[in-house]
C-alpha cells in the first residue's frame, strides 16, 4: 500500500527556521512544464478559477472529523477527481500529514494532531495531501522525495488551491513561559515566496489574483516578492518587453551567436547547418520554444499555447 508523507509541513510550528528566497526554481519551472506535458493545455485551462475562501473556512463549532471530510470533498470536487470518500483522521507524528495512495475508492488521510487545537490550516493540508493523489491518478512523480514534494505544492498551487499553504506563513506572538516571543509557520516544501511566484504565474497566466484573499502580512509579502520575479520572466531576451538592458545584451549575443547559460536563451544553426535560430523558455510553461532570428516575430509555445511577441 503507498504512502505518502509531507515532510515540508512540521509537527511543530516552530521545528523548523523558515528557509526564503527561491531555491528550488528550477525544479518548479520543470513541474510546470510536467503538469502542462501530462494534462495539456486544455486541461490546465480548466481551472480558471481557487478554491474560494468560504469553502475552507473551519468555524469552532463544527464538528473536527466532519469538517476536515467536508473540506477534503471541496479538495476532491476543485481538482475532479472521482467521488471517493476521503476519511481524516489527527495523531501526533512528524510530518503535518500523508496520504495512503491506494486505488480507492477510499483514501485515508492522517493530519498531525496539532490541527485539532488550531483549524486554520487544515485546508492547506488537505489541499497538499489531496493533490497527491491527484498526481498519483495522473501517474505523475519526479524522482526523490524532496522534488516529488516541490511537483505537488507546485501542481497545488497552480491549480489553484496552493493559496492555502501560501496563506498559512504567519509570524505572531507565542508565549514561551515567562516569554512572549513571535513564532513563525508554514506549510509545504516551496519557501513563501516560491509558493507567491507560482500563485503570481497563474495569475497572469488566468487572471485569477488570490492577494485579496490572504490573512497573513507575511504571506502577502512573500507573494508580491514571487510576483516580481514572475514578472521577470516576462521581460527576458528575446521578449519584446525585455527592456533596453536586455535588448542590447541580446543584441550583442546575436552578432557573435553564442550566449552564457544564465542568460536563458541560446542560438542555433549558424553556418552550413541552415540559418540562425534561438530557443528559450516559455515564461508560462517554461517548455523551450524555438523561433527564427529575423526580428519581430510572433511566437506560440505548443505546449501551453501562450502567444509570445518577440524581437529576435
Amino acid at each position: 500500500m503507498a504512502q505518502q508523507s509531507d515532510p515540508g509541513g512540521p509537527g511543530s510550528p516552530a521545528a523548523n527556521p523558515i528557509v526564503h528566497g527561491f531555491p528550488h526554481l528550477d525544479t518548479i519551472r520543470a513541474a510546470l512544464t510536467a503538469l502542462y506535458k501530462r494534462l495539456s493545455s486544455d486541461m490546465v485551462d480548466s481551472f480558471p478559477a481557487s478554491v474560494r475562501p468560504e469553502a475552507v473556512d473551519f468555524p469552532p463549532e463544527e464538528d473536527l472529523y466532519l469538517g476536515a471530510q467536508r473540506m477534503a470533498h471541496v479538495m476532491v470536487q476543485h481538482f475532479r477527481l472521482p467521488e471517493a470518500r476521503m476519511v481524516v483522521s489527527f495523531r501526533d507524528m512528524v510530518h503535518a500529514g500523508n496520504v495512503e495512495l491506494a486505488a480507492g475508492p477510499e483514501y485515508f488521510i492522517e493530519l498531525h494532531a496539532r490541527f485539532k487545537e488550531d483549524r486554520r490550516d487544515v485546508g492547506a493540508a488537505l489541499a497538499h495531501e489531496v493533490m497527491h493523489v491527484f498526481l498519483h491518478r495522473l501517474d505523475l512523480e519526479f524522482p526523490g522525495t524532496r522534488d516529488n514534494e516541490i511537483l505537488t505544492d507546485t501542481a497545488t498551487a497552480y491549480l489553484g488551491a496552493g493559496w492555502l499553504l501560501l496563506d498559512s506563513y504567519r509570524e505572531e506572538p507565542a508565549r514561551r513561559g515567562e516569554r512572549v516571543l513571535m513564532s513563525a509557520s508554514k506549510l509545504g516544501y516551496l519557501t513563501p515566496e516560491e509558493f507567491g511566484y507560482v500563485l503570481a504565474k497563474r495569475a497572469l497566466a488566468f487572471g485569477d489574483d488570490i492577494e485579496p484573499w490572504l490573512t497573513s502580512a507575511q504571506a502577502r509579502d512573500a507573494y508580491r516578492a514571487g510576483l516580481a520575479v514572475a514578472r521577470q520572466d516576462l521581460r527576458r531576451p528575446p521578449m519584446l518587453a525585455c527592456g533596453w538592458a536586455g535588448r542590447r545584451r541580446y543584441a550583442k549575443d546575436r552578432r557573435s551567436g553564442t550566449a552564457l547559460p544564465s542568460a536563458g536563451y541560446a542560438f542555433e544553426g549558424r553556418g552550413l547547418s541552415g540559418p540562425l535560430r534561438v530557443s528559450f523558455p516559455c515564461p508560462t510553461c517554461h517548455q523551450r520554444i524555438r523561433v527564427p532570428v529575423r526580428g519581430r516575430v510572433r511566437a506560440r509555445c505548443g505546449l501551453c499555447r501562450t502567444v509570445l511577441e518577440c524581437d529576435t
